[in-house]
């Protein structure tokens, strides 16, 4: 049961009567008037009890889209049920509006809709249904709360997608679907063609050019190889799902960035023929996508972030390895997308690195904070002075760890929130051109 504004103020008007007669009794008097009113439009009122709920909901939303929940509310009693429904979502799932007016007649059937912008990854839920149904006097409702599950999955957004058509032409002219003639160290032999002006004269097959005679000319028509990059090669994303991995850089976790440059490195990878393997782990493997390829590899790999947050541990590098190994046992190009940000944090990956390139590429991808290039310039005032050299410290820092990734064999991407994914499929990129995949 719940009483209305319309309740408190009838009640309030009963001063008027204890004015005019001057005794308590009249007081009394309107206060049972209003109480019995009251009582009679709660047994008036619609039951909420008879209304049942079924749900019509996207089964899938990508971060920051907006879409619409529908729940449909069905009134099997013989009574018009007048009153407001509360769709109790939560608020990550960025209902605009969670209280609907109805009026829903016996027997009939209505469509609330909630319009939803989620603004973080994952499960985002509404258990359950709150109905209240006012009598015609609108003095009190009655309140029944229905349980009615609802969840919508809320995917990463790969906003990072925009930088895909760039990368896969660069790719096209690796692969020789291009008059561009790249030769890179460890490239696969394609075919043999006709020299044109332009060609790299490295790539002429004098043996083919001796064997071939020009039907015009009469003369030797020089031939070329085409080359094109390794394919089928191993490509193992490891992503740090650790308590580093919760700090916010530029309003975005770094977990966040992490899957965007996943996401846009695997779909270039798998254009370009490679196989793509993903694991988020910390102390445990939180998430894994092995053996897809093509379109079902990019379905389950936002599927299988979408439920994925940071853990407030320490990584457990050592086990790290462990991992790739039960991946794989030949070489391949194993990312590690973590944060190298102090020395400190930095050291259990240090430590196993050379397990890892003794036999494998090895490139540890991490986001850096804008503010920490700004800060270092503005020098205006003490504070500022003092966030600067803080700022410069913590520059310092990156270089020393990304010196020593270097040292032991591995190779370092760094780059903004923004610029991180693009940086590092053309990291990619330059590897497979280099013939080091």
């Amino acid at each position: 049961m719940a009483v209305s504004g319309r309740f408190v103020i009838a009640l309030a008007v009963g001063i008027i009567p204890l004015v005019v007669f001057g005794e308590a009794w009249a007081l009394a008097a309107w206060v049972l008037l209003v109480v019995i009113l009251a009582a009679l439009d709660l047994l008036i009122a619609a039951s909420p009890r008879q209304i049942t709920v079924s749900r019509n909901l996207p089964a899938r939303v990508r971060l920051g889209e907006t879409v619409r929940a529908d729940a449909i509310l069905t009134n099997h009693g013989r009574r018009t049920l007048r009153g407001i429904v509360r769709d109790a979502w939560q608020p990550s799932a960025g209902a605009l509006a969670t209280r609907h007016p109805v009026r829903i007649p016996g027997q009939e059937r209505r469509t609330i809709s909630t319009t939803l912008t989620p603004f973080r990854r994952g499960e985002r839920q509404s258990a359950a249904l709150t109905i209240r149904s006012r009598g015609p006097l609108g003095l009190a409702a009655r309140q029944a709360t229905i349980v009615a599950a609802g969840s919508i999955r809320v995917l990463p957004p790969f906003n990072s997608r925009k930088h895909l058509p760039s990368r896969l032409a660069r790719l096209r002219e690796l692969d020789g679907r291009t008059s561009v003639l790249i030769r890179g160290q460890g490239t696969e032999f394609d075919s043999l063609r006709e020299y044109v002006r332009g060609d790299d004269v490295r790539s002429i097959d004098w043996r083919a050019t001796a064997r071939r005679t020009d039907p015009v000319q009469g003369g030797p028509g020089l031939v070329v190889r085409t080359w094109r990059p390794e394919r089928d090669r191993r490509v193992v994303v490891l992503i740090d799902t650790g308590r580093t991995s919760a700090a916010r850089i530029d309003n975005e976790p770094r977990i966040d960035t992490a899957f965007e440059s996943t996401l846009l490195l695997a779909a270039l990878a798998s254009r370009a023929g490679d196989r793509v393997d993903v694991v988020a782990f910390d102390q445990r493997v939180r998430g894994r996508v092995q053996g897809a390829t093509g379109a079902d590899l990019m379905s389950r790999l936002v599927d299988t972030m979408a439920g994925i947050d940071p853990e407030l541990i320490e990584t457990d590098w050592s086990a790290v390895p462990g991992v790739v190994r039960s991946i794989t046992s030949q070489r391949a190009l194993v990312v590690l997308a973590t944060s190298i940000d102090s020395p400190g944090t930095a050291r259990g990956l240090l430590a196993v690195l050379p397990q890892l390139t003794r036999i494998h590429t090895v490139l540890v991808s991490s986001v850096t904070d804008p503010a920490i290039f700004d800060a270092v310039s503005q020098r205006g005032n003490r504070s500022e002075l003092y966030r600067a050299a803080a700022a410069e410290r913590a520059l310092l820092d990156i270089t020393r760890v990304s010196t020593a990734i270097r040292q032991l064999g591995g190779e370092v991407v760094t780059a903004s929130p923004s610029e991180l994914p693009p940086a590092l499929a053309d990291r990619y990129i330059a590897l497979k051109a280099a013939g080091r995949l």
